[in-house]
C-alpha cells in the first residue's frame, strides 16, 4: 500500500478561499458573491483585495444566483457562495433555469456540505446535494478530498466554460495531496493498485478509504483505490478498468445512497459490467446534531465500514 502523509488537518473551505484569492490576483474576470457568510466560506481575502469585484447579496440566495447568471452573461466568471443546503435546494429553480438551462458560466461554491457540518444539525446539513446537482444537464459536480485539492479544483473550475457545483466542508481533515498536483476535471486519481476489490471514494471519505486500504492489506486484501473528485462527468474509463480487474466495488461518500456517487457508478456498471457492489453512504435518513467525527461513525461513514464492506465482497468471491 502506498503511504500518504497527512501534512496537517485543514478545512476544505479554506482551500476554496485560497483558490479564490489566487484567482482574484491572476484573473480580472473572476468575481465573487456571497449570501451573508463571508467568514464561513473564507471569502474574506478576496473581498478585501477586490472590493469592486465582490457582491454581498445578504440572505437572498435566489437573488444571488440570478445576479451571478447576469454577471456571467456580461463576460465575468462568478463564484456564488453559501452553505451547500442553501446553494442547492433553496435555489434549485434559479439554478435550473438561469444557470443550467441558460448555460451560463456560474460557479456555485457550496460549503458546510454533508453531515460533518456537525452541531448545526439536520436543517443545515445536506446529504442530497450531489444528487440534485448531478441530475441537471450541463452541470459539472466536483467534490475534492482535502485543502490542496480544493484549492486546485477552485482554480480549475474558473477555467471550465460552463456551470460548476463545487462542494467542500467545514471540519479539518487530513491534507495529503501534493500542493502542485494538477487538477483535471473528470479525471480520477489512482491512489493504490490492487487486485481483490475496487474502492471508489470522494470528498472526506477519501482519507477514510486510504486508512481502510491499509487495514485490508494487513488482512491480505489488496485494494484498487480511486479518488473520484469529479462525480459528473464521471471518469468511466478509470472505473471500468479497475472493476474489470477486481470484479467487485465499494463506493464511499458523505451523501445519501440515493443520487450520489455510488448510484452513478452502479448505473455505469449495470450498462457495461455488472459486478457485486456495496455502498458506504447514508440510507434515506436526515442528519442530526453532534460532533463531526461522532456523526461519521454513527452513520457508518468511516474506515471500519469500508473494511467490512470490502471483506463481505471478497468473501463472497
Amino acid at each position: 500500500m502506498k503511504q500518504y502523509i497527512n501534512s496537517g488537518n485543514k478545512d476544505t473551505r479554506s482551500g476554496f478561499g485560497a483558490g479564490l484569492a489566487e484567482l482574484g490576483r491572476t484573473n480580472p474576470k473572476v468575481v465573487a458573491l456571497c449570501a451573508d457568510l463571508i467568514g464561513s466560506l473564507k471569502m474574506d481575502e478576496f473581498a478585501k483585495e477586490h472590493p469592486e469585484r465582490f457582491f454581498q447579496s445578504g440572505i437572498a440566495e435566489a437573488n444571488m444566483i440570478g445576479v451571478a447568471a447576469g454577471l456571467a452573461i456580461s463576460g465575468y466568471i462568478p463564484f456564488a457562495g453559501t452553505f451547500a443546503n442553501f446553494a442547492t435546494a433553496r435555489v434549485y429553480d434559479q439554478i435550473r433555469q438561469s444557470v443550467c438551462y441558460s448555460k451560463t458560466n456560474v460557479k456555485i461554491a457550496a460549503s458546510h456540505a454533508g453531515i460533518t457540518l456537525g452541531e448545526d444539525g439536520a436543517t443545515h446539513q445536506t446529504m442530497e446535494d450531489i444528487g440534485l446537482m448531478r441530475m441537471l444537464p450541463e452541470m459539472v459536480v466536483i467534490n475534492p478530498c482535502d485543502y490542496n485539492q480544493t484549492k486546485a479544483a477552485t482554480i480549475a473550475a474558473a477555467y471550465h466554460d460552463g456551470p460548476v457545483y463545487l462542494r467542500f466542508g467545514r471540519p479539518g481533515v487530513p491534507n495529503f495531496t501534493p500542493d502542485n498536483q494538477p487538477f483535471e476535471i473528470g479525471k480520477a486519481i489512482k491512489l493504490n493498485d490492487g487486485h481483490h476489490v475496487t474502492v471508489i471514494a470522494t470528498g472526506h471519505l477519501v482519507w477514510e478509504a486510504i486508512k481502510a486500504a491499509e487495514i485490508l492489506e494487513d488482512k491480505g486484501i489488496t485494494v484498487d483505490l480511486l479518488n473520484i473528485h469529479t462525480i459528473k462527468p464521471l471518469d468511466e474509463k478509470a472505473v471500468l478498468q479497475s472493476v474489470a480487474k477486481t470484479h467487485c466495488v465499494v463506493c464511499a461518500e458523505e451523501h445519501l445512497i440515493a443520487g450520489g456517487l455510488g448510484e452513478a457508478v452502479a448505473g455505469l456498471l449495470v450498462r457495461n459490467n455488472p459486478v457485486p457492489m456495496r455502498f458506504v453512504a447514508v440510507d434515506d435518513k436526515f442528519g442530526q446534531s453532534g460532533k463531526p467525527a461522532q456523526l461519521m461513525e454513527a452513520y457508518g461513514l468511516d474506515a471500519a465500514h469500508i473494511v467490512t464492506a470490502a471483506q463481505q465482497l471478497t468473501s463472497a468471491k
